[in-house]
């Protein structure tokens, strides 16, 4: 039973890399043998197993108390945020000693330098495989209205393209995209780290600039892709156009998210600066009375006045 069965996961493993091969052509051998990129067989379970867990674990949490994680979530923020500074740090010093260029880097020009920086971005792909934990978390805490489309779509979407980045395009053009996104993941995870700690509130003033830094590094990330179209390098066509499409759809997605919180962000401002108009006008109208029953002006008063006190207060 247990050679039937294998026999069958290796049909489906060599049934999916041949596909991908088909659709991408020869691999990079510079990156032969490292951790989970031989095979695609892995990320694609680990991304089935990340769906499958968000599906079953709302149904599972549905009847049950909400995990608290506050520590948890604290070195977990905090791990990511080290992460992302090194990853940042490290990109940056590869690319400048290997003499990179920032418009367009072909994926042979650099040697041991390309090799570096492929090291590094194995390191950002097996990041995505660790940012799972961010939706699991997630459903954990039953804050079940944060898992929105966008969410999981970029979450199980760059696990794999990035897997597919590593096996055919490891450096060169590849640098920008991360380097960016280390970035943004520093000031997003230690945003998230500290807002765990309530006394920490009142110093996290970046957090209303993250969606538009992200939105930032879009297209920033679109125009350096762009760029490498107008005057080419020697980077695969394909793979521009492709970036470009995603990049696009993350875009859309991040601008229809934005405008919605914005807009709810504006509903309740004007509730409550209505509420405040409400309580002055509560106030107001309630002096009025009683300055009326001190000059035993009150019968004077026409009855639609008499209502609409009677209404607020």
């Amino acid at each position: 039973m247990e050679l039937v069965d294998m026999n069958h996961f290796e049909k489906i493993d060599k049934l999916l890399n041949t596909l991908v091969d088909s659709l991408f052509g020869e691999r990079d051998t510079r990156v032969r043998g490292w951790l989970l990129l031989d095979s695609y067989t892995p990320t694609f379970l680990l991304t089935i197993t990340y769906l499958l867990t968000i599906c079953l674990g709302t149904k599972y949490m549905r009847n049950r108390p909400a995990y608290s994680l506050k520590h948890v979530l604290l070195l977990y923020n905090f791990s990511l945020t080290m992460l992302s500074l090194y990853m940042l740090v490290e990109l940056i010093s590869s690319v400048w000693s290997a003499g990179y260029r920032l418009q367009c880097q072909g994926l042979h020009e650099a040697g041991e330098g390309d090799i570096r920086v492929a090291k590094v971005l194995w390191w950002y792909y097996s990041s995505k495989l660790v940012e799972f934990l961010d939706t699991i978390f997630i459903v954990l805490r039953k804050k079940n209205n944060q898992i929105s489309f966008l969410h999981v779509y970029h979450h199980a979407s760059m696990f794999n393209i990035w897997w597919c980045v590593l096996n055919w395009i490891p450096c060169g053009q590849s640098f920008f995209g991360p380097t960016l996104n280390s970035f943004i993941h520093i000031l997003m995870y230690s945003y998230y780290g500290l807002s765990t700690i309530p006394s920490m509130h009142k110093y996290l003033w970046w957090k209303r600039y993250l969606t538009q830094a992200q939105l930032v590094q879009f297209l920033l990330t679109i125009t350096h892709t762009v760029s490498a179209w107008v005057v080419p390098c020697g980077f695969p066509l394909g793979c521009l156009k492709f970036q470009t499409f995603y990049m696009c759809t993350l875009v859309t997605l991040f601008v229809n998210f934005y405008m919605q919180v914005t807009k709810e962000a504006t509903v309740a401002l004007v509730l409550q600066v209505l509420l405040l108009l409400r309580g002055c006008t509560v106030q107001l109208l309630s002096q009025i009375r009683n300055l009326q029953v001190l000059l035993g002006v009150n019968k004077h008063l026409p009855m639609r006045w008499h209502g609409a006190m009677a209404d607020l207060l």
